[in-house]
């Protein structure tokens, strides 16, 4: 019965991890997988990840797809790279920074990073990412919560959930972008009856959002990011009692 230190590991984890050379046996071709990865990266900025294909990139790159297959065996092994490399590495967080802190500056990192790449929002995610620049981020997280009062496993859903926050909120804005009808606040005032709506009503009469000076959308990231922190705050505070 084979176990799981027997078992291959996938190509991308492989490639990621530096257990296998790209593109090792045949003529050597002129190509590194750096540059394909380039080039991808470059295919998916311009015109979005539906548009990625092996094709493309090879394409992209001058050469046939087949060239590619012999660094990259798979459009499957180019995503997971993909996924990976544009993250990039995590911030520095100095020991000794206050948990909540260093959460808060490992979570604004995180939003500022997939808003340079915002296709990386539409690679399906089939299993957890498990490139090292993925796990750098991983560990980052968890050492800013080593000295938080709660067991590893807990600390782990934790960090998972302020990255699913993250994520969640980087597409619901790049979506809310995409979108076309108008402003909804001037739409919706044309419409809603204060009568029956008056709490809705009441809050878009206000114009929260009209200030041009406020970036709305990193203010709103920031507020729901701290009350996240807040209801950690409690929960860390009170674990155990």
């Amino acid at each position: 019965m084979a176990t799981s230190g027997d078992m291959a590991l996938p190509k991308a984890v492989e490639l990621m991890w530096g257990r296998e050379q790209p593109g090792g046996r045949g003529p050597k071709r002129g190509l590194t997988l750096d540059q394909i990865l380039d080039a991808a990266t470059e295919v998916a900025d311009a015109e979005g990840f539906a548009a990625l294909s092996m094709n493309r990139v090879a394409k992209q790159l001058g050469f046939t797809a087949m060239s590619l297959y012999r660094y990259v065996d798979s459009k499957n092994t180019l995503v997971d790279l993909l996924m990976d490399r544009v993250v990039g590495p995590p911030p520095e967080i100095a020991a000794g920074t206050p948990w909540r802190v260093g959460l808060e500056r490992w979570a604004v990192a995180e939003f500022e990073r997939l808003g340079r790449h915002l296709w990386w929002l539409d690679i399906p995610l089939s299993r957890p990412p498990m490139g090292p620049n993925n796990m750098a981020w991983l560990e980052t997280a968890l050492q800013v919560l080593a000295e938080a009062a709660v067991p590893e496993p807990v600390k782990l859903q934790l960090v998972m959930n302020v990255s699913m926050f993250v994520v969640g909120k980087r597409r619901f804005l790049r979506d809310l972008q995409e979108e076309e009808g108008g402003d909804f606040a001037s739409v919706m005032a044309r419409v809603l009856d204060p009568q029956r709506f008056p709490s809705v009503s009441a809050a878009l009469s206000n114009a929260a959002f009209d200030d041009d000076d406020i970036d709305w959308e990193r203010a709103d990231f920031e507020f729901g990011l701290a009350r996240l922190l807040d209801g950690y705050e409690v929960f860390i505070a009170t674990f155990g009692d």
